[in-house]
């Protein structure tokens, strides 16, 4: 008779060589803060109700895209549109693999500075960049050239302010910042508290205007004729091939899925396009994580348990 330590050791073996069984759901989890928490919310609504197993997987835009279409990922959890439209009207619209949940949350980009700035510098206008003297006031590494975050690598809308400071031409009197969201909100927090001059990428919805006095930088109206940008997906000389002198268009944040749910797992299809958040959502998100730093999935843990009456509706 084999002892029971041989039989253990067996067992042990034959369960290392099973593979682990995929999940059911892969949902995209981008690397700024409000989508996190989303992809945390859409995994335990779905885990909780449907009873599927589901999976959160850190890729970029271009790599959920690319999931969605192929049908290895299912969900980008926050869409950010006009940002991404390369990748909505290729995958959206055109080979038609994804699908657009309607119910998007309005949003407004641009570029702010602490009310402190234009008081005490008279800073207004988003030209004003291009002023070297008002570069100089921006500066902390003593170069005498003056940094203006532009947000996080790998945003669409990194790439999209670094088309505009180029067009505006304060690319050539600004240092461009790419950090993290969570590193610039601190260094933001830190120019309020010490009355230090600091020129961001903003938007809203935001918790940033609640929290500070901020400014927003006057530009010329949206011109979608003067509106010509590119993504590194799409061109590799995207940058030199787009121009923006012209401000933000509004836009919409939208959760967006791949068409295979609608065969593979219907019930989740539906309730991925009766989802709705709204911008004092998004905030709040953006908020318990980037400044709280609270964990996503406790967050989402207690925003589903607090909100059943909104998640029962997404679920009909």
């Amino acid at each position: 008779m084999k002892s029971l330590k041989y039989l253990a050791a067996g067992a042990a073996a034959l369960t290392m060589s099973i593979p682990a069984q995929a999940a059911d759901i892969i949902v995209g989890k981008p690397n700024w803060p409000a989508a996190q928490a989303t992809a945390h919310v859409l995994k335990i609504v779905i885990e909780e109700n449907l009873g599927l197993d589901v999976e959160l997987q850190t890729g970029n835009n271009a790599v959920i895209f690319e999931g969605m279409d192929k049908g290895s990922m299912h969900v980008h959890p926050e869409v950010w549109l006009p940002n991404q439209a390369n990748l909505h009207d290729k995958f959206v619209t055109q080979n038609g693999t994804v699908r657009m949940n309607p119910n998007g949350v309005d949003q407004f980009q641009g570029m702010c500075v602490t009310k402190y700035t234009a008081d005490e510098y008279g800073v207004s206008k988003i030209s004003d960049l291009t002023n070297p003297d008002i570069s100089k006031i921006f500066d902390t590494d003593g170069d005498d050239i003056g940094e203006v975050w532009i947000g996080g690598t790998g945003w669409a809308s990194t790439n999209v302010e670094k088309v505009r400071a180029k067009s505006y031409g304060y690319a050539e009197t600004m240092q461009l910042k790419e950090l993290g969201q969570s590193l610039a909100m601190a260094e933001l927090k830190a120019a309020v508290t010490k009355e230090q001059p600091f020129v961001f990428y903003c938007w809203k919805p935001s918790f940033l205007f609640e929290l500070y006095d901020l400014v927003i930088l006057e530009e010329p109206e949206h011109d979608a004729s003067k509106w010509t940008v590119f993504q590194p997906t799409d061109d590799t000389e995207w940058l030199e091939n787009s121009s923006a002198a012209v401000a933000w268009p509004l836009g919409s944040m939208n959760i967006h899925y791949s068409t295979s749910l609608e065969t593979s797992h219907p019930e989740v299809a539906s309730l991925l396009s009766k989802v709705k958040l709204d911008s004092d959502t998004n905030a709040l998100m953006d908020y318990a994580l980037a400044i709280e730093k609270q964990e996503a999935h406790e967050f989402a843990l207690k925003w589903v348990a607090d909100n059943s009456d909104t998640v029962a509706k997404w679920l009909k």
